[in-house]
């Protein structure tokens, strides 16, 4: 019988969507204290954004073209940037504290930094 690893996924090698993954866990356990009259709002748009992350290095490093690998990267990194924006947003309305911001904005910058290099590496630069 083949070990998971042997029907492992071509994604899943790659250190930036593991922590894109973990950053995802972050964000539901962060958002699952928030007021829940945010629930169609924030907590939404934290999830949704944050889950984007993965999903867009997952398709784009699937994908056959370097062009096309180097887009879904781009989407990806603006969903990053979307996640950024909300978790300074919710410091500033008191639902995450500023250790909180500042745990996630470490994880947003080390996602940032390798999804920029993985951008230049499909693009030959």
């Amino acid at each position: 019988m083949k070990s998971s690893e042997e029907y492992a996924f071509p994604f899943e090698r790659y250190d930036v969507w593991k922590l894109s993954v973990d950053m995802t866990l972050n964000i539901y356990a962060i958002t699952a204290g928030f007021p829940s009259e945010e629930k169609f709002g924030l907590i939404s748009q934290l999830r949704r954004a944050s889950s984007s992350v993965g999903a867009n290095i997952a398709e784009g490093v699937s994908r056959l073209s370097e062009k096309e690998k180097a887009r879904f990267l781009e989407m990806a990194f603006g969903s990053l940037m979307e996640v950024a924006h909300f978790t300074m947003l919710s410091r500033d309305l008191n639902f995450i504290s500023i250790k909180q911001n500042e745990e996630m904005k470490i994880q947003i910058f080390e996602i940032s930094n390798k999804i920029n290099s993985l951008h230049k590496k499909m693009l030959g630069r």
